[in-house]
C-alpha cells in the first residue's frame, strides 16, 4: 500500500481541527491543544513508537494493525496539536517526534513527557511493547532491503575508495575542525550512507543529513538506527534549495559532493545561507586529477578542484577561509576545507587563511 494514497498533505480536507495549534495563540491553548491531540489510546501508541525514530504512514499501519484512513488522521491530528512533524519524500511522508526548541509550541516537550509516564512494566503481553516488537521487524526489514542495496553498489564504491585516502583521515580532520567548539546543530548535505552524522553524532546535540536519493536516504536510516544515532534523522531534498530557514545550523559539511554537481558554487551559497553568524562549513573533495573514467564509471562532472575555486566561492558566498589541508593518495587526493560565517560585529577584512598538509 502506497502512502501516497492518504498521507496528509493528500489527505481530504476536514476543515480546522479543535486540536490545531496557532502560533500566534496564548501559551496555555497550545499546551492544552497539544495534551488533547495525545489523548487517545493510538495516538499514544504512535507518540510511543516515533519515539524510536521516524515512520511512514504504510509502517505504522503494519504496526498499529489499522487502516491506512484512520492512521493519517491520526498522525493529522498529532501534527496539528504541534506533537511532530512531517516530511515528503515522494511519494512517501516520514513522521517524527517535533523537536526541542524548533517550534513555537510545546508540543516537544509534551511528548517527552508523555512518553516517560506510558507504562513500561516488563510485561510481554502489553500493547506497547507488541508494537515495540512488530516496530523492530519494521526495522530489520529495512535494514535488510538497504543491505541489498548497498551491496548491490559496493563493488563501484570500494574501487573508488581504493584511489584516495583512507575516509577515517578525512574524517579525522572534519571532527577535529568542529570540535573545537561546541555544534548544537550540524546539516550533512548530501549525506550519503550516512556516516559523516555517524562519526559527529557523539559530538553534536542534534543532526540532520540530506540527500536527493531515497536509496541512499534507506542505507543511511539503517546506519543511524544500527549505531544509536538518535539525535540525527535524514530527509529528502533538493541542496540547491535546503528547506531551512536562514541561520538554522551552526555547522555544515559537503563531503565529496560537489564533484557530482553541474553548479557547485551554488550549493556553497545555498549552504552558507543555512549557517548561522560564527557558523562553520567544511567542504571536502578530490583536488585536480586526470582520471576521466570517474565521469563515466561514478557519474563524476568535474574532476577535483583547485585550492583557489573552492576558496573564491567561499568568499563569494560570504563565508571566510580558515584553514585547509591536503591529505595525499594513490593517485587522488583529497582537499578538506574550513570557512567561518562572520557574525554581525566581525570586522576582519579579507578571508584569513592557512594551510597545512598531512
Amino acid at each position: 500500500m502506497q502512502d501516497k494514497e492518504i498521507s496528509g498533505e493528500n489527505a481530504p480536507e476536514t476543515g480546522p481541527s479543535p486540536h490545531q495549534v496557532n502560533p500566534r495563540s496564548d501559551p496555555m491553548d497550545a499546551l492544552l491543544a497539544a495534551l488533547r491531540g495525545a489523548a487517545e489510546p493510538t495516538r499514544l501508541r504512535i507518540v510511543a513508537l516515533l519515539a524510536e525514530g521516524e515512520l511512514t504512514v504504510s509502517e505504522l499501519v503494519h504496526i498499529l494493525g489499522q487502516s491506512q484512513p484512520r492512521i493519517s488522521r491520526h498522525l493529522k491530528l498529532l501534527a496539528e496539536a504541534g506533537l511532530l512533524t512531517r516530511h515528503r519524500e515522494g511519494s512517501w511522508v516520514f513522521h517524527r517526534l517535533s523537536e526541542e526548541g524548533l517550534a513555537a509550541n510545546p508540543g516537544a516537550e509534551v511528548a517527552r513527557h508523555l512518553i516517560a509516564l506510558l507504562p513500561d512494566n516488563g510485561n510481554r503481553g502489553h500493547i506497547l511493547a507488541l508494537d515495540r516488537d512488530r516496530l523492530a521487524a519494521v526495522k530489520t526489514a529495512r535494514a535488510e532491503a538497504a543491505a541489498d542495496y548497498f551491496d548491490a553498489n559496493a563493488e563501484s564504491w570500494d574501487s573508488l575508495r581504493s584511489l584516495h585516502v583512507d575516509d577515517k583521515d578525512v574524517e579525522t580532520v572534519i571532527g577535529g575542525w568542529l570540535g573545537r567548539a561546541p555544534v548544537h546543530s550540524l546539516l550533512d548535505i548530501g549525506t550519503g550512507t550516512g556516516r559523516i552524522l555517524e562519526v559527529l553524532s557523539p559530538v553534536i546535540e542534534r543532526g540532520v543529513g540530506i540527500d536527493q536519493s531515497r536509496e541512499m536516504l534507506a542505507v543511511a536510516r539503517a546506519n543511524l538506527e544500527r549505531g544509536a544515532c538518535e539525535n540525527c534523522q535524514v530527509r529528502q531534498a533538493d541542496l540547491y534549495r535546503l528547506p531551512f530557514d536562514d541561520g538554522a545550523f551552526d555547522a555544515a559539511v559537503i563531503h565529496q559532493v560537489l564533484h557530482f554537481l553541474d553548479e557547485p558554487a551554488a550549493a556553497i551559497a545555498e549552504a552558507a545561507r543555512v549557517l548561522t553568524p560564527g557558523g562553520h562549513l567544511v567542504v571536502a573533495d578530490f583536488l585536480p586529477h586526470v582520471m576521466e573514467n570517474l565521469r563515466d564509471e561514478h557519474s563524476h562532472r568535474r574532476l577535483g578542484f583547485a585550492d583557489d575555486e573552492i576558496r573564491a566561492w567561499v568568499t563569494r558566498a560570504g563565508l571566510t577561509s580558515q584553514d585547509a589541508t591536503r591529505l595525499a593518495g594513490d593517485p587522488l587526493t583529497v582537499g578538506v576545507w574550513l570557512a567561518e560565517k562572520p557574525k554581525p560585529a566581525d570586522t576582519r577584512n579579507g578571508p584569513q587563511y592557512k594551510e597545512t598538509e598531512q
